[in-house]
């Protein structure tokens, strides 16, 4: 068993030059790095010093429902001045990470990392990197509150990039539909869209650009990148100068390994990345899809100037997204016919500020229904003009298509992504968007086991 103790409590942060006050897991940023292997209990008491209620979710983690974070419908949220003891056994290795599912207490610094280790781990790798990603907006003369609350009342304007609600679609498999040409939308050729909040920076393991961390090795090493989005509003492409990197797990899955030049992480997707270290100082650069800015981290192996980190030059060629990933076979979803199959349409706009799922906003969205032993088909349109990422709790499903196995994974506006999941977990799961300023204002409803 594994045992550790979070504290949840408003801190000063340090950015790298910024200094905030902000809310963190004892004080730091990202929070404490919590390693297990699979199959081992985890243990862990949280104990809540925030002014407001809280609780901690295990973001991909199939574990029992109880213990998945989620109040008002997994567990009453912990309140100020009150403890919960977290435990559960977690039976997938990979990487993944947990935060808050209260508001928008995503968007602050209550976020770490947890790896669960394989016991069957080839290697392969001589040593490894953790490394974050983040969008910050506290601190620095507004919150995460503020910022939903001008949404709200606005109607976004100032932070708007265009939506609408319901319009006809047809085709399937991620496709575009409706004759839409995609590219450029927004200013991302790859999603469209970016976000809806305007964050004054971008972190990488809680620094800026301007005062980064540093990922140390030796030249010639091959290097093992945990590589977590825990932006709020953010989808982030990634890359490191100088360097092709190979995708090995998506969501803690492992893929057949496939190399390119840089990749596109969404909100609350993992991804783990081989890079073999040339001889130097490099930045690992992450360019916000659709908006201005970078975060930066430098990757060193020898002396020499800290590299600046040029976009334009670090994140061209060939850019990696789900579409160009397969399971290996081990993982594959055994061939089986679909029981039954959900629709799950995203709906919303900016003006108003109302964000939906199958027409409804949480928490009057309908459930999605499941019988224990079914193979279910989530059938995911995006009748939006925003990408959303879509997380599924307590599951992992296989992307129809190409079968990769994933918990989050990006629909972009005016698409549709057919979804295989296995019901062997029962519960009442959260399943919504992970942009949590849409959640928050509606896109989340429940995958509910029934009789």
């Amino acid at each position: 068993m594994v045992s550790a103790a979070l504290r949840a409590a408003p801190t000063a942060l340090d950015l790298g030059g910024p200094a905030v006050r902000s809310w963190a897991f004892d004080d730091s940023l990202p929070g404490p790095l919590l390693r297990m292997t699979a199959g081992e209990t985890l243990r862990v008491e949280l104990t809540n010093d925030l002014p407001v209620p809280t609780s901690i979710h295990w973001h991909g983690l199939a574990l029992r429902n109880d213990m998945d974070g989620v109040p008002g419908l997994t567990q009453a949220a912990v309140q100020p001045g009150d403890s919960f003891r977290y435990d559960f056994t977690a039976p997938d290795p990979g990487t993944y990470f947990y935060h808050p599912h209260v508001g928008v207490q995503l968007d602050r610094g209550l976020y770490g990392v947890l790896v669960v280790e394989d016991p069957q781990d080839p290697g392969g790798y001589d040593t490894e990197w953790v490394v974050v990603l983040d969008d910050w907006l506290d601190g620095t003369g507004t919150t995460p509150d503020d910022a939903l609350a001008a949404l709200v009342s606005a109607g976004g304007s100032g932070n708007a990039r265009g939506g609408m609600d319901g319009m006809p679609m047809d085709g399937m498999g991620g496709m575009p539909m409706g004759g839409m040409p995609m590219g450029g939308v927004g200013g991302s050729p790859l999603l469209g869209t970016g976000g809806d909040v305007e964050h004054p920076h971008y972190l990488v393991n809680g620094r800026v650009p301007s005062a980064p961390a540093t990922l140390t090795a030796r030249p010639g090493q091959r290097v093992r990148i945990r590589l977590v989005n825990a932006a709020a509003d953010t989808a982030f492409r990634v890359a490191v100068g100088g360097h092709r990197v190979t995708v090995t797990h998506s969501d803690g899955f492992p893929v057949q390994p496939v190399v390119g030049d840089a990749l596109l992480v969404g909100m609350g997707e993992r991804y783990d990345l081989l890079v073999t270290v040339g001889d130097g100082a490099f930045p690992l650069v992450a360019r916000p899809e659709g908006k201005p800015g970078l975060a930066m981290a430098v990757v060193r192996t020898a002396s020499g100037p800290t590299p600046t980190g040029s976009a334009a030059v670090e994140l061209g060629g060939r850019v990696l997204t789900v579409a160009d990933l397969a399971p290996v076979d081990t993982v594959r979803l055994t061939r089986r016919a679909v029981d039954r199959t959900l629709p799950f349409v995203l709906g919303g706009s900016m003006s108003p500020y109302r964000w939906t799922v199958n027409g409804k906003a949480h928490p009057d969205a309908d459930p999605l229904p499941v019988r224990q032993g079914e193979r279910a088909r989530l059938e995911v349109t995006n009748a939006s003009m925003m990408f959303h990422p879509v997380h599924l709790h307590g599951h992992t499903f296989a992307v129809v298509g190409t079968g990769v196995r994933k918990d989050t994974v990006i629909v972009r506006p005016m698409q549709r992504v057919l979804l295989d999941v296995e019901a062997d977990n029962p519960g009442q799961w959260a399943a919504h968007c992970h942009n949590a300023y849409h959640a928050e204002a509606g896109m989340m409803t429940t995958f509910s086991y029934v009789t």
